[in-house]
Order: C-alpha cells, then structure tokens, then sequence
C-alpha cells in the first residue's frame, strides 16, 4: 500500500501577484509547498463555501424531480407537533 496521494495532472494558473505573495510568505514560514497552501486553501473552500455551492445544487435537482415539499404543509406539520405536545 502507497502512502502517495492520487494526484492530477498539472494545473496552471495566474494569480494576483499580491495573493501569490501570501501563499509563498506562507509556504516558506512552514517549510512548505506552495502546491501545500493551494492544497489546503482549496480544502477549506471546499469545506465551506464549496459545499455550500453543492448542497444547494442538489437540493434544486431533488426539487426539480419532486422530491420536496410545500412549505405551508411543513408548517403545518410542525405545528401539529408541537400542538400535540403542548397536550
């Protein structure tokens, strides 16, 4: 068993020179990579923001097959709960 990720090709891309100066003063206070900031940047966008993009893409799909709710009957409902445990 490897302990080497699977990697991508490659990628290119230009950057704000002020942004590439962060990410190379924070790979050189680390002793790192600038691949290794990239790496983690992008984790941590993925973990927030990102996942925010892709939930929301996924609750309008499962909307578009139908698989969601009116809003008024959720309503309902909870009321219902909570009325029954007001009981």
């Amino acid at each position: 068993m490897s302990n080497q990720r699977d990697l991508s090709d490659p990628l290119t891309m230009r950057l704000p020179l002020d942004v590439l100066a962060e990410i190379e003063e924070i790979a050189a206070i680390c002793e790192r990579s600038r691949s290794w900031v990239f790496v983690r940047a992008l984790k941590s966008y993925l973990a927030a923001e990102g996942k925010e993009i892709l939930d929301i893409a996924k609750a309008r799909k499962a909307m578009e097959e139908g698989e969601a709710f009116e809003l008024d009957d959720v309503i309902a409902d909870v009321e219902a709960i909570v009325k029954g445990a007001a009981a």
